[in-house]
């Protein structure tokens, strides 16, 4: 296998990059650079110097022998300054000893999975993690890096193995006579599985949100001060606002970190009867995208919200309350009644996200769809009776194969290149 490496840290000018080497001749590069590789797991400065461009930098030198690193195989990192010419010079040396080559997109992970280091459900987790905008992401991806997804797939394995080895104890004797019924014992296993793979399906919807994000949609007629509402929500004039009806023409966005949420807020055109083409277009755009909208703010004004009524949970107050005398609503203007929905949509958010599971990519939930469907079909062979035994272990064992293919054991290579395609060069 060839050594691999790739700046590990964004590129440009910084105050440090970090140059990462990872294969089985990853320590040559050491002594290419006139020094023998530090004890692993032992940072030390060092000055490196090649014999074509003399002296290059002092770096902070750090080795991890191999099943010891995030690779699993001998890895040296170079903590370098970050200049321009150093990275591209170190690059450029590296990139003339034999057996080396750039790192491919994603390809130290991969080759991290491919030893064993990590789980597919941890590759995917530390994409996410990497892409963390908010608190409440971040946690939710360290749920899965650490590995709460491959312990409860291990736990659903282990029952479903006991679930079949009863099965075939039973089948192994069929001829004889076996004073026990397994039938209880089996149901037992094959119902705690069921219903905590259920409750992970179902709570796929929410733990995906709060990776890609919530989304709230402002509603309401024309001149409810939906544009000046979101205004006052981003700090900045994210969208145009004018007394003119129909200026908001389409679904402007804005996406913003609410305590931990992430929350993207969206100014819709207002609802009315139009001959407008254009804004007939964008009228249409708002009701598709407020009716897939996690929450719903309603802004009262001077007309009505034409066939999209309130659900549980969505928020009517009345907009433009700096020109009544009452003073109740929300204003976008003098920011009157912004905090209090603020606090609503928090409130909501907060509550729907408590009820996230594990499981949030489409990829997982797709194949614990599968197990479920094997499992719910064994169940019914093993209340047919001894005669249907057989069948339902067969499905026990496709089931158990899915939660091999969860954690990407087996059958992946098919979504391998795509989700480490997503990684950047140096991962």
């Amino acid at each position: 296998m060839d050594t691999i490496f790739a700046l590990a840290t964004v590129p440009g000018k910084s105050g440090v990059a970090v140059v990462r080497v990872s294969g089985p001749d990853a320590f040559d590069c050491c002594r290419t650079f006139g020094f023998e590789p530090p004890l692993p797991r032992k940072s030390a400065l060092r000055q490196l110097s090649h014999g074509e461009k003399g002296f290059l930098d002092e770096a902070l030198v750090l080795t991890f022998e191999e099943g010891a690193s995030f690779t699993g195989e001998n890895v040296v990192e170079f903590h370098l300054h970050g200049s321009l010419a150093i990275i591209n010079s170190v690059l450029e040396c590296l990139g003339k000893l034999p057996n080396y080559r750039s790192a491919l997109a994603g390809e130290f992970t991969r080759r991290a999975m491919a030893n064993g280091r990590l789980d597919l459900t941890q590759v995917e987790a530390l994409s996410d993690l990497i892409d963390a905008e908010t608190e409440m992401q971040r946690k939710q991806a360290l749920k899965g890096f650490t590995g709460r997804l491959r312990d409860q797939a291990e736990t659903w394995r282990m029952d479903l193995v006991h679930a079949v080895s009863l099965l075939e104890a039973t089948i192994d004797f069929a001829d004889e006579e076996v004073p026990v019924d397994v039938s209880s014992d089996v149901n037992r296993f094959l119902s705690g599985v069921t219903s905590t793979i259920e409750n992970e399906v179902n709570g796929f919807g929410i733990a995906e949100r709060v990776r890609t994000g919530f989304e709230v949609a402002i509603i309401g007629p024309p001149n409810a001060g939906k544009s000046t509402l979101l205004n006052a929500l981003a700090g900045r004039d994210a969208a145009i606002t004018s007394e003119i009806a129909g200026t908001t023409r389409d679904v402007i966005e804005v996406r913003m970190d609410l305590d931990s949420l992430p929350v993207t807020f969206l100014d819709t055109a207002g609802l009315r009867d139009t001959d407008d083409t254009v804004e007939s277009i964008g009228i249409h755009r708002s009701l598709g995208r407020a009716k897939a909208a996690d929450l719903r703010v309603f802004l009262k004004g001077e007309g009505d919200f034409g066939d999209l009524n309130p659900l549980a949970g969505d928020i009517v107050v009345q907009g433009k309350s700096d020109l009544f005398a009452d003073g109740t609503g929300v204003s976008g203007v003098t920011g009157q009644g912004i905090k209090d929905l603020i606090d609503q949509v928090k409130l909501f958010l907060v509550d729907k996200s408590s009820s996230a599971g594990l499981v949030s990519h489409q990829r997982q939930r797709d194949v614990l769809k599968q197990g479920l469907s094997a499992l719910l079909r064994a169940q019914g062979f093993v209340a047919a009776g001894p005669g249907r035994y057989d069948l339902a272990s067969e499905e026990i064992r496709t089931a158990i194969i899915t939660l091999e293919r969860l954690v990407g054991r087996v059958d992946v290579e098919d979504v391998l290149d795509k989700i480490f395609s997503s990684f950047c060069i140096g991962k």
